[in-house]
């Protein structure tokens, strides 16, 4: 092991820790013992409740117990605390609407010390740093406490502070909670999929990436680039001269949160606007980038007086690849399709279900739960319900929740949560389904394309309803033009991948042995004013320029029937 110390190590590793503890056990004892005297009280109480036949009666007042007990352990365990407040698969429901008011505020600790820490870290004075700052923390976490200053360049920043001795203290609590899992796990009455240990190394790490604040700063700055072109988003920039491990150095953000509607409204902003950015580039991360904010509580999210809405605070972030966003639509279209087959076959390659998995006896309990949950309409879906409801599945049939989608319910759950503070009759769908329907009509990509066919296919037959339904959510907004996609639809008709498509609605237009004149009307109904004749026929003879002479001769007679149809 050498000179390694807890407050060393830049990455979680697990085994370098073991060794540490291996050769120091007496190091560990004492918190150890905290531990175990903090939870056996807790199962004395449970148990007290069992031998009284008060179990059910006390269910609220245990589980208030369980988060204050966790509070009362510090920074690690109130992070353990959090995590388990989105995983229904390990944690009883009743427990999980009180971890879920698990705040991560602990009192601040000395100002003196948090000074002498920014100049250690910085190796520059205070004066030499900032022309002013904050005699108190302006805000103090589980984590660390941020100051408000100004530079002595001028610009006003926000200082983030962690908390002295942090990184050993979470290094303790992690090994032991690792040595616990170890022997607990076969125990355990828990459907996890996978071994405990794993978990408690995925907490781990996300944990070590939380506390390094070069690599939240980073975090921001790809965040940033993700949102480049969008004038609704704004992203504090990070001072890199002033920023380290310990000490982060970021751009003021003068704004409101967006719980605090009253604000809002006082400098003219509409809360319904910012419950629409908050939900589109909330999905935008998810479904575009991949890389999403995983901890958007609403002491994270501002309204800012020019009408964005910025985010703060990138410790916890995760990463998407690209079959799961692929994947994480096709599930959003089936469950809204009501396509519960497909729903589950998403499922297991999303990793909630394993490989080997019987799906047929879950397509029912799927459809008996989610299709309460989403009720007759669209519109009634709500998020936090179909979490709920679905953590009733949790224990009867061989469900798990993956990591990496506990942090994205996470994100959902609490993004619907903030929008329903700001307006209580809010459905994430109204919001979520027209950016769906839109990217789906769009197809900028291959794959995005293919799921567009699979959405307007099922058994073979083409459902124009869906097709209908998809343009109208989509217009829903008032910002999406049909005309693009009529352009992308038609390129793609024309083209050698489209052969399949072209076969397909031919049939589909003499579907039952009849023309189904009767749709294509409605269809055109619903487009015509966005796409007058002459302006499609310049799209499509601008398509026919970009082909080459070989392939504008081999697929003009079946343009000319399209142009002429249209035509008519």
């Amino acid at each position: 092991m050498g000179q390694y110390q807890p407050a060393q190590l830049k990455q979680y590793n697990p085994d370098a820790i073991a060794r540490y503890y291996r050769y120091r056990p007496w190091l560990a004892w004492g918190r150890l013992l905290r531990i175990i005297l903090s939870f056996a009280g807790f199962i004395i109480s449970l148990k007290w409740d069992e031998w009284q036949n008060q179990v059910e009666q006390n269910q609220g007042k245990r589980a208030t117990q369980l988060r204050k007990l966790l509070t009362h352990l510090g920074p690690t365990f109130i992070k353990v605390g959090q995590a388990l407040s989105t995983r229904p698969d390990l944690i009883r429901k009743d427990y999980l609407a009180e971890l879920v008011k698990l705040q991560d505020q602990l009192p601040p600790f000395d100002n003196d010390l948090a000074q002498h820490i920014i100049e250690t870290e910085l190796k520059l004075s205070i004066d030499e740093i900032f022309s002013e700052i904050s005699p108190k923390p302006v805000a103090a976490a589980s984590l660390g406490q941020v100051y408000r200053g100004r530079l002595v360049s001028g610009e006003e920043v926000a200082v983030k502070v962690q908390r002295p001795h942090l990184r050993p203290v979470i290094t303790r609590d992690l090994y032991l909670m690792r040595w616990a899992a170890s022997w607990l796990s076969p125990w355990l009455p828990l459907n996890l999929g996978h071994d405990l240990t794993l978990i408690v190394d995925e907490f781990g790490t996300k944990l070590f990436e939380e506390i390094d604040y070069i690599n939240e700063g980073h975090n921001a700055e790809k965040f940033a680039s993700n949102f480049r072109h969008d004038p609704q988003v704004k992203v504090p920039s990070i001072y890199w001269r002033y920023t380290s491990r310990r000490v982060l150095t970021l751009e003021w953000i003068n704004g409101f949160k967006l719980t605090d509607t009253q604000s809002i409204r006082q400098a003219g902003l509409d809360p319904e606007a910012m419950i629409q950015i908050g939900v589109t580039s909330g999905l935008q991360q998810l479904l575009e980038h991949g890389f999403f904010h995983a901890d958007p509580h609403p002491g994270n999210l501002f309204a800012v007086a020019d009408g964005r809405m910025a985010y703060i605070d990138f410790g916890m972030m995760d990463q998407m690849e690209e079959t799961t966003k692929e994947t994480l639509v096709d599930a959003l279209v089936h469950l809204v399709n009501k396509d519960y087959t497909d729903l589950a076959e998403d499922f297991v390659k999303l990793g909630f279900l394993a490989p080997e998995t019987n799906i047929a006896p879950i397509v029912p309990a799927l459809e008996a739960v989610l299709g309460n949950a989403i009720g007759k309409n669209v519109k009634d879906f709500n998020f936090k319900t179909v979490t709920d409801e679905f953590s009733e599945l949790m224990y009867e049939y061989p469900f798990r929740v993956p990591a990496k989608f506990a942090l994205i319910i996470r994100s959902l759950v609490t993004q619907e949560g903030i929008a329903l503070s700001l307006n209580p009759n809010f459905k994430i769908v109204e919001v979520g389904y027209p950016y769906i329907a839109r990217r789906l009509l769009t197809g900028e990509s291959p794959a995005l394309r293919r799921r567009l066919l699979n959405v307007l296919f099922k058994d073979g037959k083409f459902q124009w309803q869906r097709l209908e339904n998809l343009i109208s959510i989509a217009r829903t907004d008032g910002e999406f033009d049909v005309l693009p996609t009529a352009q992308m639809g038609l390129q793609f008709l024309l083209s050698e991948e489209g052969k399949f498509l072209r076969r397909q609605l031919v049939l589909a237009l003499t579907e039952d042995d009849r023309l189904h004149t009767d749709e294509v009307q409605r269809l055109w109904d619903l487009v015509k004013d966005d796409l007058p004749p002459n302006r499609l026929l310049n799209v499509a003879f601008g398509i026919l320029t970009e082909l080459s002479r070989e392939g504008v001769a081999a697929i003009l007679p079946k343009a000319t029937s399209l142009i002429a149809f249209t035509d008519n």
